[in-house]
């Protein structure tokens, strides 16, 4: 039960903390006099990842790091199978745009790049710069990109949702912000012990690994804001922004959290997830694809469809042996 509250604590640190972050570091971007376009595909696209990053990178200076990788393919799995699935379900989801023509495809590529880099059993310091040049890289191709082609509608739902964020219960002045980024930066960093410590006690006392804990516990609580954001865009009719987040955060896990992580120390790779997760995650990618092209939708029996695979996945992984 402690080790149960533990986890409970952090996911609910690391959630208000990410909360309190993304908001200080807009209104940070904002001073800066960043356009909302910059902004909102820069700091907010991935600041529904911030709790994965706290958990991953103190995992992995803690040694832990079963419970880093395993987060981050958990995660993804969860946010491709479980958030699209859902959503899907709530109301049959309407493709286009960039999503199919470039961020999907860059997916698959990084997703088969992240495989490749691990089956040696380990992300060192050189692939954790590979990860990161090729997100920065990416990141800054995309805003050039959307600069160009954004019409004034998505200017101004760019620069509305901009403002929400940086006007809601936002301190005034610079110090204020910088205190607001500091309170963000220190919750997660509670939350992250408190998430890792339970999530440790919570293996042993199940007698699981730590591979497992990371891959579904941690990967679930840790993608609760992707529930939330997709879940609000999909009532909100706005497709493009559900399934945009889910494929932007699975870029950011793999190549900024992996990165990061594996900058701060040299991750060890499970050999199951070598030799299964990976392949499970680039099948869940690759699933996609044919849900995408066909009529450029995913609809509610292709959420089912997610949803069962995932479900599929699950029984596999606690059934397996060793776990």
């Amino acid at each position: 039960m402690v080790s149960a509250l533990l986890v409970f604590v952090g996911f609910t640190l690391l959630a208000f903390g990410g909360e309190v972050l993304l908001r200080g570091a807009v209104g940070l971007a904002a001073r800066l006099r960043l356009s909302p376009a910059i902004i909102g595909l820069t700091v907010v696209a991935a600041g529904t990842s911030v709790p994965e990053l706290a958990v991953s990178a103190l995992a992995s200076v803690k040694g832990q790091t079963d419970l880093a990788v395993g987060n981050v393919v958990g995660s993804n799995l969860f946010n491709l199978l479980v958030i699209l699935g859902i959503s899907a379900l709530v109301r049959p989801l309407v493709l286009g745009g960039n999503t199919i023509r470039l961020e999907y495809p860059v997916l698959v590529l990084v997703t088969l790049m992240s495989l490749a880099i691990t089956q040696d059993g380990g992300i060192n310091r050189l692939d954790a710069a590979l990860l990161l040049s090729v997100y920065i890289g990416f990141t800054a191709y995309v805003v050039s990109l959307v600069r160009e082609q954004m019409n004034a509608v998505e200017m101004r739902e760019y620069g509305a949702a901009v403002r929400g964020l940086e006007t809601s219960h936002a301190p005034s002045g610079l110090p204020g912000l910088l205190a607001q980024v500091g309170g963000g930066i220190a919750l997660l960093g509670i939350g992250a012990q408190a998430t890792v410590t339970g999530a440790v006690a919570l293996a042993t006392s199940f007698g699981v690994s730590e591979r497992v804990i990371g891959l579904t516990i941690l990967a679930a609580g840790t993608s609760l804001p992707e529930v939330v954001t997709s879940l609000v865009a999909v009532a909100r009719g706005r497709d493009d922004v559900a399934i945009g987040n889910v494929i932007g955060s699975n870029l950011f896990n793999l190549l900024g959290i992996l990165g990061l992580s594996a900058a701060i120390a040299p991750l060890a790779v499970h050999p199951t997830i070598v030799g299964s997760d990976n392949w499970w995650l680039l099948g869940a990618t690759l699933l996609i694809f044919p849900l995408m092209v066909t009529g450029a939708r995913i609809g509610r029996v292709e959420g089912a469809l997610l949803l069962s695979a995932y479900g599929v996945y699950l029984v596999r992984l606690f059934w397996s042996t060793p776990m």
